[in-house]
């Protein structure tokens, strides 16, 4: 599933604001498109009236607020699309309205039209940019289409529908990403043609032949078997198709001597990774382990889990351990780090207390040893003594030779702390990954029915204090 950026409808110049809303909202609510609008759902408005109900909020808006600008944006829009075959129109019009009426939190009416003209069912979703009390409006924001494509993701995993396991950077229409996701090379068409002979089991090479030319392949003479097609521009060999489709793999296939090489060969454009593992697990008859699994956690806490794979690929499970034991033994150095740190800072605290009490005190204990240790210098002086005794105490223990001076006791300090300021962002930042990988570790574990006392020996999860 894929989703394009916020587009802005702005008020074009020479037009009045029913207008440009009826330019922009005719073709979603095309009845054509949208089968006579069974597949249009609204929220707080009407389709048939949408543009003048939108319209009317404008005024009252300028009546409470008396703002308007000169290129004013009065609505905006999404486009959602879903891969081919994988949705109904009614669910694809659900999933569509529960989008809106989250991203907009309901303070906007909105119209979700899904279209069904094309081989792919998509979503045209357009919501007033003024709120439904005409006070306020909408204003895009920063980081915006990464916080549409999470939502329609998360919505659509909840669904158990698919999404873009690695989508482009700034967006981009599920119709240009499936025409590049769907697009064939000559060379997978030829083996697609290839696969389809081999099942309806050929006894000869002239019958393997014949069965290419019904898909228009024409064999080429030579000393490798090499065919054309009229949407080739140059012949291919069969010998550069890969194991499983070389001339001597074609001869075993036709003798027999070789099973059927049919799905042999993974098409490039697919790529195995634990996102694709779990779904197929999760799609292959629902088994006990996603019984359990679902029993336990919610659908949104499973789509989480689907969608942080989504965003951090893992080839596999011990990848994705990996990546979770590297991140436990940063956040153990960085909490080994703080701590030192930390105890530290505290020892220059107490002895810059210490060097100051012990100055402070000084001439007054300095006049009690002249005294002779007179006990009556020390009744009239006993706090400044006690202090200073204590002050040298500290000193003593710390067994220092020379005592550091207050400034350089200062630089130390602010060094310390500039050190432990700036780990401390990725220390709480790793220890929320932690947990966060801890909780989807434990998904996946469910879902692919790993052991997990075996799992628990390679495990290494430091202590995160709450």
């Amino acid at each position: 599933m894929a989703t394009t950026r916020i587009i802005p409808m702005h008020l074009n110049k020479g037009k009045t604001i029913q207008m440009c809303l009826n330019d922009r909202t005719e073709y979603a609510i095309n009845s054509e498109k949208t089968n006579n609008g069974e597949y249009i759902s609204s929220y707080e408005c009407n389709y048939e009236t949408v543009s003048s109900e939108f319209a009317l909020s404008k005024r009252e808006y300028f009546q409470i607020t008396g703002r308007r600008q000169i290129s004013d944006v009065i609505a905006y829009q999404i486009r959602q699309s879903f891969k081919p075959g994988e949705i109904t129109p009614e669910e694809a019009n659900t999933i569509g309205y529960e989008f809106a009426k989250r991203f907009t939190k309901g303070n906007h009416a909105f119209i979700v039209c899904t279209h069904i003209d094309k081989k792919h069912i998509h979503n045209h979703i357009i919501w007033n940019s003024t709120t439904l009390d005409c006070t306020r409006k909408f204003r895009n924001f920063w980081g915006s289409t990464k916080a549409v494509r999470k939502l329609s993701d998360l919505i659509c995993t909840e669904h158990s529908l698919s999404i873009i396991e690695n989508p482009k950077p700034h967006g981009k229409s599920y119709n240009s990403w499936l025409g590049d996701y769907d697009k064939k090379s000559n060379r997978d068409y030829l083996i697609e043609a290839i696969d389809r002979a081999f099942e309806k089991k050929p006894k000869s090479y002239e019958e393997f032949f014949s069965y290419m030319s019904e898909d228009g392949y024409r064999v080429i003479p030579g000393k490798h078997i090499t065919f054309s097609h009229s949407r080739q521009k140059r012949n291919i060999r069969c010998r550069s198709l890969g194991a499983g489709y070389t001339d001597r793999d074609i001869g075993a296939v036709i003798l027999g001597n070789k099973a059927d090489s049919s799905g042999r060969k993974q098409k490039r454009f697919e790529k195995t990774t634990l996102l694709s593992d779990i779904e197929k697990k999760i799609n292959s008859g629902k088994g006990f382990a996603y019984e359990n699994w679902a029993k336990k956690f919610s659908s949104k806490q499973i789509a989480k889990s689907l969608l942080f794979l989504k965003e951090h690929e893992f080839e596999n499970f011990d990848d994705f351990i990996k990546g979770l034991t590297e991140k436990q033994d940063r956040y153990r150095e960085l909490s080994e780090m703080q701590k030192s740190v930390q105890k530290r800072l505290s020892e220059i605290a107490v002895l810059k207390t210490q060097i100051i009490n012990y100055s402070k005190t000084k001439d007054v204990y300095v006049a009690y040893r002249k005294s002779g240790y007179s006990k009556k210098f020390y009744a009239e002086h006993e706090a400044d003594i006690i202090i200073h005794k204590a002050a040298k105490k500290a000193f003593d223990e710390l067994k220092l030779k020379k005592l550091p001076s207050i400034k350089q006791l200062n630089a130390e300090y602010a060094e310390l702390l500039k050190t432990k300021k700036s780990s401390y962002e990725e220390y709480i930042s790793l220890k929320k990954e932690i947990r966060e990988m801890m909780l989807h570790k434990q998904n996946y574990e469910f879902i692919l029915g790993i052991n997990k006392d075996e799992n628990e020996k390679t495990e290494h999860s430091p202590r995160i204090e709450k």
